[in-house]
């Protein structure tokens, strides 16, 4: 059974190229100094309220410190246009949000662990092929492959509704090459419907962590880039420990997909494979069983970082 702590939570906010991000620190709840920090941020148009707070509980009951953000133009941070996704952008928050990690007090510089989910975990593994100090990172049910999460749409929806979201993401790229306000689409929606999601479990898996307040819609444009986007060919430059945890039966972020991107990795990833879908790993038992294993993966990879340098 899943059960939460309430640890003290600050408000924080750092800078990431002039646009304010705003951000939770959880200090950690042990007396170690110097302890390790782990950085957060949720998935395609998620945000920090999205269902996040019970894993950064948890986390720092465990002894880390802990980082949740919001990247510019969602949630509580600056930026405008609102629900703009740009890959570009929501990298650069991820390496300012580790800059401002690393400055925390009572945190040790040389560990910090990214976490990231769905979307967010090709994020995090394209972070970890460029930055080498960090210490490990793990991708939970992660998009690494735009091409192959474009054929399942194609899969679950057919050609007429790809077709459909193509010609909404050119509406809205000429609409911003004309300084226009954004098209926006759904994020989520039933089977049959307009949007970016609508396998058959997204709906209810979204409504399941999402506040009251999350608005459920992005930029049109984004569409178009999407299948662009492919984490998975970094892999072959990613030297820290990694945590792949693959949904088998995800219809969001294809397994095949992450499960091939851990094998392409020079030092072996730790893969994790669950029988459930892309949202299950959310909640209940399933939350239970993923949270268990990333801080097993985590305890490990402190543990052979401090016996290396013995």
């Amino acid at each position: 059974m899943t059960t939460h702590t309430n640890p003290t939570r600050f408000n924080v906010e750092f800078d990431s190229e002039g646009t304010r991000c705003s951000a939770w620190h959880y200090p950690s709840q042990s007396d170690q100094e110097n302890s390790a920090c782990i950085v957060m941020a949720h998935g395609l148009g998620g945000t920090r309220e999205c269902g996040l707070a019970p894993y950064a509980e948890r986390f720092s009951a465990e002894g880390y410190h802990v980082l949740v953000f919001d990247y510019r133009y969602f949630g509580d941070s600056d930026g405008e246009p609102r629900q703009l996704l740009k890959v570009s952008d929501q990298l650069k928050d991820w390496r300012a949000a580790i800059d401002f990690a690393r400055q925390l007090k009572g945190v040790n510089a040389e560990q910090i662990i990214l976490w990231g989910t769905s979307f967010s975990g090709g994020h995090v593994l394209s972070i970890a092929a460029e930055d080498q100090r960090l210490l490990a990172v793990s991708a939970q049910g992660p998009m690494v492959d735009g091409r192959a999460a474009s054929l399942e749409i194609l899969k679950y929806a057919g050609p007429v509704h790809l077709s459909k979201l193509s010609s909404c993401g050119l509406i809205d790229q000429a609409r911003a090459t004309l300084g226009m306000s954004p098209l926006y689409i759904p994020l989520i929606a039933e089977p049959g419907a307009l949007a970016a999601m609508t396998s058959h479990d997204a709906l209810s898996g979204y409504h399941a962590i999402t506040n009251p307040g999350w608005r459920n819609e992005m930029s049109a444009r984004t569409v178009l880039v999407l299948s662009l986007y492919r984490p998975i060919s970094k892999a072959k430059k990613i030297r820290c420990p990694a945590l792949i945890q693959v949904c088998n039966k995800d219809t969001v972020a294809p397994a095949k997909a992450a499960i091939k991107m851990a094998k392409l990795m020079p030092n072996t990833a730790t893969l994790k494979q669950y029988d459930i879908g892309h949202f299950d790993i959310y909640t209940g038992k399933d939350f239970d069983i993923g949270i268990a294993d990333q801080l097993a993966f985590y305890h490990d990879a402190l543990h052979n970082a401090r016996g290396m340098k013995l």
